[in-house]
């Protein structure tokens, strides 16, 4: 009997051991080899403010950060703010291709936001603020997360470094719809590139009016 007892504890210890592992890699977070553990974006802009869900504050900032001089203020009136709320996801992307910029489009996967902001692009996005018993859309931009404290950071409203925790997000995130995006450059490619998915979105550019963007777009990529 005392040999069978010893194979018996081994064997739960080993299954211990392996359980302790599995939680301390999801104590950290999503499963992301070889990004970092930490990012923070600190030089992205940030316009603080909540009217018209912050739609132009956010969208002022993503053109910011790719070296256009603008304001808020300046994009009401193309964003058609504060009438056309809902359609500010639609408008938000028409005006930044008429800008030359590329508008490309996130998985609705954390692991797939987080590898953008890991390799240097600030993610553009809406979730849902408040509570179950009300809550409003809200744009914002993805700046950072720590895969150990398990949250992310957000330039929303008037907070600049908006932290919340990974569930919690995921969860306001999936509420809005799941939508997120890059404003791009032509020639500044995405981490973990979709090679059609730019080239569509090269398309709705050279749509917008935009067709010596598109074509550097296209190039950028060999097509």
């Amino acid at each position: 009997m005392l040999p069978k007892m010893n194979v018996m504890a081994r064997t739960l210890l080993v299954c211990s051991l392996l359980a302790g592992v599995a939680a301390c890699t999801s104590s950290n977070g999503p499963a992301l080899p070889g990004l970092a553990d930490r990012v923070e974006l600190n030089g992205v802009p940030f316009f603080r403010g909540n009217a018209n869900q912050s739609g132009s504050m956010v969208l002022a900032s993503m053109l910011s950060q790719q070296g256009i001089t603008i304001t808020p203020g300046l994009l009401d009136p193309a964003l058609k703010l504060p009438g056309e709320t809902d359609r500010l996801q639609q408008n938000i992307a028409q005006v930044a291709r008429e800008y030359g910029l590329l508008v490309y489009p996130l998985d609705p996967e954390l692991n797939a936001l987080l590898a953008q902001v890991s390799a240097g692009n600030p993610v553009m996005l809406r979730y849902s603020e408040g509570s179950a018993f009300w809550s409003q859309p809200r744009y914002a931009l993805l700046v950072g997360y720590d895969r150990f404290k398990r949250h992310v950071l957000l330039r929303s409203g008037m907070n600049r470094r908006l932290q919340m925790d990974f569930g919690s997000f995921s969860s306001a995130w999936k509420s809005a719809g799941s939508w997120a995006i890059l404003v791009q450059q032509p020639n500044q490619l995405p981490a973990q590139l979709d090679r059609q998915r730019w080239l569509d979105a090269a398309r709705e550019t050279a749509a917008a009016g935009q067709e010596p963007a598109a074509a550097r777009a296209r190039k950028a990529v060999g097509a």
